[in-house]
């Protein structure tokens, strides 16, 4: 009886500069998390994060954070090519969001909805009509 040759095979994406993109901005994302849940201004939104630190404190949210990265990488790791590839670029690019929202919460108090929120009520206002004298 022959064997066939599986084709399945665990293997990282072929994308050095992505993975190391999506380790760097993980690291940056649990640092700001780390930070939302120390400043009394802000709070991590999260409700996972949230839970990981009243039940384990800054140690939780560290944890949480790499569990979300260990899910990352091994299905990163299990899926086929190309897929792999478009897997961790759409997971970058959600990274580059939240630790650009994590980044405007600690800097200005606010996050990317609120600013939006308050960009789009104020663009739609009129002006009044000028009275013709």
């Amino acid at each position: 009886m022959d064997r066939v040759p599986s084709n399945r095979y665990v293997s990282p994406p072929d994308s050095p500069l992505l993975r190391r993109t999506f380790l760097v901005l993980w690291a940056i994302d649990v640092v700001t998390a780390v930070l939302l849940i120390l400043v009394p201004y802000a709070s991590e939104l999260n409700p996972v994060t949230v839970f990981f630190y009243v039940e384990f404190g800054i140690p939780g949210v560290v944890f949480v954070g790499c569990v979300y990265a260990a899910i990352v990488v091994v299905i990163g790791n299990v899926l086929p090519h190309p897929s792999d590839l478009a897997f961790v670029a759409v997971i970058v690019a959600l990274y580059l969001f939240f630790v650009f929202n994590n980044l405007l919460v600690l800097l200005f108090d606010q996050s990317i909805w609120t600013l939006g929120a308050v960009g789009l009520s104020s663009g739609c206002r009129r002006a009044p009509p000028q009275s013709r004298s």
